[in-house]
């Protein structure tokens, strides 16, 4: 059964890879873009090389809150249910890392903006849904300082802590949703040639393909079934213990709380 799937940061990397693999079974895309001329480009491209390809673009800014939200209400006007969400956007590296509300871009892109825009597509999702968010091997404990915007980061302590933070809310919010939908923390695989392999580590990396098969079993697979909580390592193959700070109920909980203070004021 071919299912409704929305996935973010589409328009290179693993997300591009995963949606072209996504599209190839035959599944309805929802596909996201900061870049209006590069996601137009994005599903040319994809409706040329995948015969009957099913595709709905949004463009949204997801370092911005306010636009998250919009987002969100844009994909309910057009759907009663989604079945799978992918949040795969993520940024490691920027000139600028504060936003004009003085929070680190690394955390707002990689954790809050996820966060937000799972709770406002909940109602679409049901309990037969799924949401996979996109972890990483990279994970340090997290600053709730750093989250709120009051302590700088280097660029890997801004994306490695971001990474922990939201495989630590996958956990606390599976928790609070035991009736579903299922919410697995997968990191995709380690040094893949993406565009922010390049940036970081200036290696080409390995094919993308690797992080796009498992984001679709994840999003599709019947061994992701029962997998609300846990966390995926794809560099090991297997469900595997993350970070330390993420299987610590007490530390989860105040990183989740800080970041729906943060989410209180957006409109």
């Amino acid at each position: 059964m071919k299912k409704t799937i929305l996935l973010t940061g589409a328009t290179d990397g693993i997300g591009l890879a995963t949606a072209k693999m996504l599209l190839e079974q035959g599944n309805h895309l929802l596909l996201h873009g900061r870049n209006s001329q590069k996601l137009e480009d994005v599903v040319n491209t994809l409706s040329s090389q995948v015969e009957g390809a099913n595709i709905e673009s949004y463009v949204a800014d997801l370092s911005n809150l306010s636009e998250v939200k919009k987002f969100a209400d844009a994909v309910a006007e057009k759907h009663d249910s989604l079945d799978v969400l992918i949040n795969n956007a993520g940024v490691f590296k920027i000139n600028d890392p504060m936003t004009p509300d003085g929070l680190d871009v690394r955390f707002v892109v990689n954790t809050l903006a996820p966060y937000l825009l799972t709770q406002q597509l909940l109602p679409l999702l049901g309990n037969n849904g799924r949401v996979v968010n996109l972890s990483s091997a990279a994970q340090a404990p997290v600053s709730i300082d750093a989250l709120y915007g009051k302590a700088r980061l280097d660029d890997m302590g801004a994306y490695a802590q971001s990474k922990l933070a939201i495989t630590m809310w996958s956990s606390v919010l599976a928790e609070k949703l035991k009736d579903g939908p299922m919410i697995v923390a997968v990191n995709p695989g380690s040094l893949l040639a993406s565009k922010m392999v390049k940036e970081g580590f200036g290696v080409e990396g390995s094919d993308l393909n690797i992080g796009a098969d498992i984001l679709t079993r994840a999003a599709l697979s019947d061994e992701f079934a029962n997998a609300s909580g846990k966390y995926f390592d794809n560099d090991s193959k297997q469900f595997a213990s993350p970070h330390q700070d993420a299987l610590n109920q007490q530390k989860s909980e105040a990183v989740v709380a800080a970041i729906e203070s943060i989410l209180e004021g957006v409109s």
